[in-house]
């Protein structure tokens, strides 16, 4: 089952969707998951920790379940 997480502007970046989600701890952290390709957006492996994400957008983190953006 996957979460859904309220952003309440625009778009988040990919860095901090992953600590707001609590995907990782720190940036530090996003930042090395990032790099080594365990980060999907939208079925795609993403390696840019600024991408915006928009309400819709789909994020996967290693071997955990989806997590999904909503707006507000």
């Amino acid at each position: 089952m996957s979460e859904k997480i309220s952003i309440d502007t625009n778009y988040i970046k990919l860095d901090s969707f992953l600590k707001l989600a609590n995907l990782v701890m720190s940036g530090g952290e996003a930042k090395l998951l990032i790099q080594d390709g365990q980060v999907t957006v939208n079925g795609q492996i993403e390696n840019r920790r600024g991408r915006k994400l928009y309400p819709g957008d789909q994020v996967s983190v290693a071997n955990r379940p989806p997590v999904w953006i909503k707006g507000s």
